[in-house]
């Protein structure tokens, strides 16, 4: 889901327009397709199906700086190669796959669109790497019901926003794009995004790190939906643009520690 083609969640329509007078604290932005798993499902079966004819992977959100600004992040504050990893919505694995030729080896991806986990199964596969984990998480609950499992990837369906114990002990936890997607869903997104904190909070150790990246909320709306259990620790440079002799980011990355 919401990493666009690459994983974690979307593609690179994943900006959303606000609500009239609205603001993403009060559920501000207008509903989208763009928040549904349908929408995602639809996206990756195209995506999976034009790799296996093409050989293409399909694109990035936020483009290839974006994964290259995090790994930096991770090598420059020394995060141990073995430390678990975990990428929140990965849609293709694109990330994965870079995060493991960096040589993390504990990595594990999760995407509530059963397309994506088989599309990123197959590039991993492609790439000949072994140390990768996926899992199917749904962030709905459904009767779906998915589990495979072999010597080198393992597929589990669960509801995210309801977390099964398992899926807890990250030392890191990384989101290019799922909660901007959660904001957009139709139905309670606002109650979806205080569920995603809190399953990010059980996911993440205490002092474990959260690396998000996201092209609907600012700096300072992000602080406020992670002002509990969370701080920030960095603000990561991004890319900036002049519009009408003001000046901007046009993504917002910030990395955030488990209090």
């Amino acid at each position: 889901m919401s990493e666009g083609a690459d994983g974690g969640g979307g593609g690179g329509d994943g900006a959303s327009a606000r609500s009239p007078g609205g603001s993403p604290g009060g559920d501000g932005f207008a509903p989208s397709a763009l928040g549904t798993r349908e929408h995602w499902d639809a996206v990756y079966e195209r995506e999976l199906q034009t790799f296996q004819e093409y050989g293409d992977t399909g694109e990035i959100w936020f483009g290839e700086e974006s994964m290259t600004r995090l790994i930096r992040w991770m090598q420059k504050h020394k995060i141990p190669l073995d430390a678990s990893v975990l990428d929140i919505g990965t849609g293709n694995g694109v990330f994965l796959v870079e995060l493991a030729k960096s040589g993390f080896s504990n990595i594990t991806g999760i995407d509530y669109s059963p397309s994506a986990i088989r599309l990123s199964g197959s590039i991993i596969e492609k790439e000949g790497l072994s140390n990768i984990k996926l899992k199917v998480t749904q962030l709905v609950i459904s009767a779906t019901c998915l589990f495979i499992s072999n010597d080198l990837f393992k597929f589990q369906v669960e509801d995210f926003l309801n977390p099964s114990t398992k899926l807890s002990g990250f030392h890191v936890c990384i989101d290019k794009g799922t909660f901007d997607a959660i904001s957009l869903h139709p139905d309670s997104a606002v109650e979806k995004r205080k569920q995603y904190v809190q399953s990010l909070s059980r996911a993440l150790n205490v002092k474990g790190f959260f690396l998000i990246t996201s092209c609907n909320w600012t700096k300072e709306e992000l602080l406020n939906e992670f002002s509990e259990g969370f701080e920030l620790f960095e603000e990561l440079p991004t890319p900036k643009f002049t519009f009408g002799g003001r000046s901007g980011n046009s993504v917002a990355a910030l990395v955030f520690q488990k209090t």
